[in-house]
């Protein structure tokens, strides 16, 4: 007897894993400003990974202990960062923030371009180059992360109190049903 799983197609599984993540943000334990926060540094951190080449991954861990967020939630926040590819559409738009508060033409002495070859090698001029490059789209990225994490921040906790309240009213709708079923 075999069982044919359904197949989804690539909008379903995005919605069903942006649906999977935000039940487990809001069943996240620690609190909601801990969640919160948490959350808040993950999404604003992943606005970061495309233009510091993945790098932000090396301070992500001290960066949310530090502030005392959950790390779980902190993940989940990256996650859906990723799913709802924000950092992509929004690097156009970095780079032209990131100008016209930086003005001033980066230039730096190496111009090599970027191999990982040459940089497991110990060639790290490439990999300096790629950062220096990308000096005004780091500069909004990190304007854009710190105005997206601020408003998550208080979204996910006005969502997280209103879960609460929600499955704290549930349970006690169930605990007066065995009540009445008892007498």
């Amino acid at each position: 007897m075999s069982t044919k799983q359904k197949k989804y197609n690539f909008f379903q599984r995005l919605g069903r894993a942006f649906k999977l993540n935000f039940t487990r943000l809001l069943r996240s334990p620690g609190g909601a400003k801990k969640v919160s926060l948490g959350f808040a540094l993950g999404f604003g951190l992943e606005m970061l990974v495309l233009s510091t080449a993945s790098l932000i991954y090396i301070l992500f861990v001290p960066i949310v202990r530090l502030s005392r967020g959950s790390l779980p939630a902190s993940i989940i926040g990256n996650v859906i960062g990723k799913l709802s590819l924000l950092p992509v559409i929004l690097i156009p738009f970095a780079r032209t923030l990131g100008k016209a508060i930086f003005p001033m033409r980066v230039r730096i002495d190496h111009h090599t371009s970027f191999s990982f070859q040459k940089l497991m090698h110990g060639d790290f001029h490439g990999l300096v180059g790629l950062l220096h490059g990308g000096v005004h789209t780091l500069i909004g990225m990190t304007i854009f992360g710190i105005i997206l994490s601020f408003i998550s921040y208080f979204i996910v906790h006005y969502l997280y109190e209103k879960e609460k309240t929600n499955r704290l009213k549930r349970r006690r709708q169930k605990h007066e049903i065995r009540i009445q079923v008892i007498n």
